[in-house]
């Protein structure tokens, strides 16, 4: 009873109902740094991707990402989108995700995403889409 207590005290009350904020700078586990800048009233935003890991010999850019938010500023777990569209290479890819605080008042951005390469005829679009999955944690 009185550990349970104690462990109550110290964990910040404020932690648990604290609302995501998707503003800020983002690495996942793969060392793709992602900055998201102010979202607006509307939700949408702006920002910019650096990768870590690239399917091409050119020399990787940071890339321009555009974005929404589902009902900013109204939900603690907000679900949102973006796309990259990557300026060292022909392809854009799209994420959506949704922004969890967890007991401890960190924050991380779980997204799925999928990548369109161009392709040069449309008999090799079966090679043209990636899939796949990130975890993102707040750097700042």
């Amino acid at each position: 009873c009185c550990l349970l207590l104690a462990l109550t005290l110290l964990v910040p009350r404020d932690a648990a109902s604290r609302k995501c904020d998707l503003q800020g700078l983002w690495r996942n586990e793969l060392g793709s740094n992602m900055t998201v800048l102010a979202t607006n009233t509307a939700g949408t935003f702006s920002g910019s991707y650096h990768t870590a890991v690239a399917a091409t010999n050119k020399q990787i850019l940071v890339s321009p990402l555009q974005g929404v938010q589902q009902h900013p500023g109204a939900k603690r777990h907000p679900t949102f989108g973006f796309t990259v569209q990557w300026q060292f290479s022909d392809s854009t890819t799209a994420f959506v995700g949704q922004c969890f605080v967890d007991h401890r008042g960190k924050e991380m951005l779980e997204t799925m995403w999928l990548l369109r390469e161009e392709v040069l005829s449309h008999k090799d679009t079966w090679k043209a889409t990636r899939v796949g999955t990130s975890i993102f944690t707040r750097v700042k």
